[in-house]
């Protein structure tokens, strides 16, 4: 059902995959938007078993899309490393495709929200406190993988 990459020589291990979807705070949600035309916007995620969350509000062109049509794919990349005295770097990044959902279950947002901001927030307790604060405004979308793959690039 999925291609098999082209450049194999330059294939990540699943295992490096699953680093950089742990480890990297960004990538690239693309959806099926208004017309038929892709969507794609920057989300900030966690990664928790086997799974990619990410949270937004309870409105918009990224939910109506996900509304319309829930297949869809992810791209994270790492920093890269920059060549010494060259323009080009060398970089790793993935691409998932698979499924999205909203949660309904306030438990369960508020049990991957509490993953997403110790993620991103300095503190635990700022995490609890923008969920209080938050929660009844927040959706949680849930990505769950159907094919992942991941590529060393070089820039050259």
């Amino acid at each position: 059902m999925f291609r098999k990459m082209r450049r194999h020589k330059q294939e990540l291990s699943q295992e490096e995959c699953l680093e950089i979807l742990t480890n990297e705070p960004r990538g690239f949600l693309a959806l099926l938007g208004d017309n038929d035309y892709t969507y794609s916007l920057p989300m900030t995620h966690v990664f928790v078993d086997g799974k990619i969350y990410f949270h937004g509000a309870k409105e918009g062109h990224k939910n109506d899309a996900i509304k319309r049509h829930d297949k869809i794919s992810y791209c994270v990349m790492d920093n890269g490393v920059k060549s010494k005295d060259s323009w080009w770097y060398t970089f790793k990044s993935v691409i998932v495709f698979g499924k999205i959902r909203t949660l309904d279950d306030d438990e369960e947002k508020i049990e991957k929200l509490t993953y997403l901001g110790d993620k991103f927030f300095p503190t635990h307790e700022e995490t609890v406190n923008e969920i209080n604060r938050l929660l009844d405004k927040t959706e949680v979308f849930e990505i769950t993988i159907d094919h992942m793959s991941g590529k060393l690039v070089r820039e050259k």
